[in-house]
This record gives structure tokens, sequence and C-alpha cells, in this order.
């Protein structure tokens, strides 16, 4: 007989460990194929879609897969496109976005003082303000910088040639994400906020947590120090984050088309 026992106390069946908190991460790839994910180390049994439909609305999804170095895994973070404008509930506002990733809520053109070249100005595809927030911190983009994109309507239609890229020019690059865990079991990437490596600010991640439509559908630690999950952690609110479609905007409308 030959029976290598262990203390019933002793976990022996593995499993994935799960994280949560800020987390340093460098983006890997996005929109892998198949046999792209295997060479990342990501067990994949069927080929990936990047299409959605949620409520009866097509979506185009922008995976990126991100790894943290230290401690080391890999999670994903999905931004749902549409090439359709994105608006509010009542049809009567625009999100209007610029060359140097501003945003807002306007009928019109935008016409603020604080508002920055109006000739380069144009209404935000649905993703399209998440999309350039993430790459904002990726690409460690100055204030006043230009972040835009040649191809964006290709981008809300789902062809994401320019990402890649940009995934190959920024290999050397780190942003800071916030990780939770929904359900007990699947890692979730907030999507209303996104980090610097320098500075590290985390109060940064605190007041975007505590905006009015700023909340994360996920556990997390209250510290936002990057952890192995506990189930003890506090439960968020059951608000939809905002790398979904049926994320809040900054008015607190929902996207429409």
């Amino acid at each position: 007989m030959a029976v290598q026992s262990n203390n019933s106390e002793v976990e022996v069946a593995g499993g994935v460990t799960l994280y949560t908190g800020i987390a340093p991460v460098r983006v890997i790839a996005v929109n892998p194929t198949m046999d792209e994910l295997k060479d990342l180390g990501i067990n994949a049994k069927t080929d990936p879609s990047y299409q959605v439909t949620i409520n009866e609305k097509e979506y185009n999804k922008i995976v990126f897969w991100l790894e943290c170095i230290n401690p080391s895994f890999k999670v994903k973070f999905e931004i749902l496109m549409q090439a359709g404008h994105r608006t509010n509930n009542n049809g009567d506002k625009s999100m209007w976005i610029n060359n140097v990733g501003q945003t807002t809520w306007s009928a019109d053109v935008p016409s603020y003082d604080w508002w920055k070249n109006v000739d380069k100005t144009r209404k935000a595809y649905v993703g399209e303000d998440v999309l350039i927030d993430f790459t904002k911190a990726w690409a460690n983009v100055a204030n006043g910088g230009e972040v835009s994109f040649d191809t964006i309507t290709a981008i809300a239609n789902g062809d994401v040639k320019e990402i890649k890229e940009l995934v190959k020019a920024l290999s050397g690059n780190s942003l800071r994400v916030l990780i939770g865990v929904k359900d007990g079991k699947y890692q979730q990437v907030y999507g209303k906020h996104f980090g610097r490596i320098k500075p590290m600010r985390d109060a940064d991640f605190v007041k975007a947590l505590n905006n009015d439509y700023g909340s994360f559908n996920a556990e997390y630690n209250t510290d936002l120090k990057l952890q192995v999950y506990s189930p003890e952690l506090l439960v968020a609110d059951e608000d939809s984050d905002s790398s979904t479609a049926m994320a809040a905007g900054d008015d607190g409308d929902l996207w429409d088309k």
C-alpha cells in the first residue's frame, strides 16, 4: 500500500488564488486569439468571442490582459464599445471628447472656458471615455498631452489593430488598477479610475469610489492594499462597474445608443 496522506486541515486540492487591492500591472495582450492566450500561459478551452449582446444591444469587447509581477498573476479588463455615440437616457445630451482626452456632457459642441481644442472636438463613442482614461494612465500621458486613436471608429467596431500596435510600443510601461472579486470566484478590474506608477496616489482611487456613480460591483479590501482575497472583505454596492455597458455616465444617466 502507498498512501501519501495529509492532515485533514491541510489544503491540497489547489485552486486559483484570488487577489484584491491596487496592483501595478503591465498590458500583455488585447483581444488575443486562443493560441495567443496559450502562449501567455492562460488556459483557454475555446476561441474567445469579442462580441456580446446585452438587453438586445450588441457590443464589441476590448479585452486587455494585464499581468502583475509580484505577486505573479494575470487578470483581464473588458471595455464594451459601440460605433454609436454615447447619449444620456433622455437623448438631449451627448458625451463630447477632444484630442487631449477631455470629456463632458453637452447638447452642442462644448463652449466652456476650460474646454480645449474645439476644432478637435467630436461626439464620443460608447465606451471611448473608459478606453482613453485607461490609455492615459498606461501611456503615462502628461496633463494636456494628446491621447487619441486614429482608427477610433474601427476600434468601436471591434478592430483593435491600432491598440495591438500600442501594446508593443508600450511593452515597458505599467499602470495601477484596483482589483476585486466578483461572486467569490472571478477577478474584476475597477473601470472608473486608473492610476499612474508615479506618483502613486491611492487617494484618487478612494475619491473615485466615493463619487455618486463610482461604486465597484465587487468585493475589495477597504485599505486597498494588494493582498490575497478573503471572504470577510467589504461588499461594494451592486451598481454596475464602468467596464460594462451598463455603466452610469458622469451625469448619472446610463449609456444609450
